[in-house]
């Protein structure tokens, strides 16, 4: 007797109509990006599938099966896994920080070191902010999403992971975090006399900050990014190259495969932080508003996903993880273009990369699980404190 003579009737067609709820507009357009980022590894490899492009196709086939499982999962159980998802994640981050287990890499110590596997805890806390947030608001009234001492308890979830990434240092990763985690915040209903004093605290702390707390080589990315020529060959090459790389491109490109700045390895974390500059050089203009048209559908199709969820937790989650998406790929674009200091923020299915690639398709696993059971409903009253 076969496997599929012993599944219930009842139980394929439920899951053939989750099947069929999916949005595959979503999903296209992770192909898309996915592909374009596998051509571009492809490219500035000088035409070989190794050392990246293999990797990267892989990943993403193994990961796409993945967020499709996740999208089948009914969002009681992210809801009930979102303290001990969030619990676990950090207990990791504090592995990384405190044991032998922490690796250094790039100079900073944010990878944890299993033996056979090496990852980074600061990307995957990011699922478990947004899984544990949405968890606390949904069972807490609007007055207390708009102010109330309760807010301490979201400021704790935000701010230990932060400070712990902070430290590491991982500025591009703590800078997400901390965002992520106050437009969630801002969307769970936040006073907006809280969010304008916040605004002011932080422009008021930021000089000081930038002078004080922060290493040497921080200071010096930040300093670079105000005036990059104060050291070309130096501290600024990298963001010189990347303007270079982005401008000679044109309006249509130098072509695929021919871009100097990428082939002839003048730009630096070509296949990581500045694949978007690589894309901008071969394929123009042209070729990154493509790209960038593709975020931003991703993003908005998110969006409204989170906008059609019956549950509170639904729409905080979804658009959570939509958020940290659209600010890898805000912070991410900024930076290629000296619009931003240069943090070592990846850009979303593009850049090589497994932990980013992995949390990226994660999130968009929750947002289709949201989209699926968009009318589930799930009870008040289980927040904490």
């Amino acid at each position: 007797m076969t496997a599929s003579a012993l599944t219930r009737p009842g139980e394929r067609d439920r899951l053939s109509t989750k099947f069929a709820e999916l949005d595959w507009r979503i999903i296209g357009l992770l192909c898309i990006l996915a592909g374009i980022g596998t051509a571009m590894l492809y490219s500035i490899a000088g035409g070989h599938w190794q050392p990246w492009a293999a990797k990267h196709l892989i990943r993403f086939g193994v990961l796409l099966a993945g967020m499709i499982a996740l999208a089948m999962v009914h969002p009681k159980w992210w809801f009930h896994a979102a303290y001990p998802v969030y619990g676990v994640l950090l207990f990791m981050v504090l592995l990384v920080e405190f044991t032998p287990l922490g690796y250094v890499a790039g100079g900073a110590k944010n990878w944890l070191h299993l033996g056979f596997i090496r990852i980074q805890p600061a990307e995957f806390v990011k699922i478990g902010l947004v899984l544990a947030l949405a968890r606390w608001y949904h069972g807490h009234s609007a007055q207390d999403a708009r102010w109330s001492w309760k807010l301490l308890f979201p400021v704790g979830i935000i701010g230990v992971p932060f400070i712990l990434v902070a430290k590491q240092p991982d500025l591009g990763s703590a800078m997400i975090i901390g965002l992520t985690g106050a437009m969630m915040m801002f969307m769970a209903g936040l006073s907006w006399r809280v969010i304008g004093a916040a605004v002011a605290a932080a422009v008021a702390v930021i000089p000081p900050f930038v002078m004080f707390g922060m290493h040497d080589y921080q200071r010096n990315r930040v300093l670079t990014f105000l005036n990059p020529e104060a050291d070309p060959s130096g501290t600024g090459y990298n963001i010189i190259q990347s303007k270079i790389a982005l401008g000679s491109g044109g309006l249509m490109g130098k072509g695929y495969g021919l871009g100097s700045q990428s082939q002839l390895e003048f730009l630096p974390e070509r296949h990581t932080d500045f694949i978007f500059s690589t894309v901008s050089e071969e394929f123009g203009f042209i070729g990154s508003f493509t790209v960038l048209a593709c975020y931003v559908a991703l993003i908005l199709i998110s969006l409204r996903i989170a906008a059609l969820s019956h549950s509170h937790f639904g729409r905080l989650s979804a658009a959570g993880m939509t958020a940290f998406v659209a600010l890898f790929m805000l912070i991410n674009g900024a930076m290629v273009m000296g619009l931003a200091p240069v943090v070592g923020v990846p850009m979303p299915m593009l850049s090589y990369g497994g932990s980013s690639m992995m949390t990226v398709m994660i999130g968009f696993g929750l947002v289709l699980s949201t989209r699926v059971h968009r009318y589930a409903e799930l009870p008040k009253g289980q927040g904490l404190f």
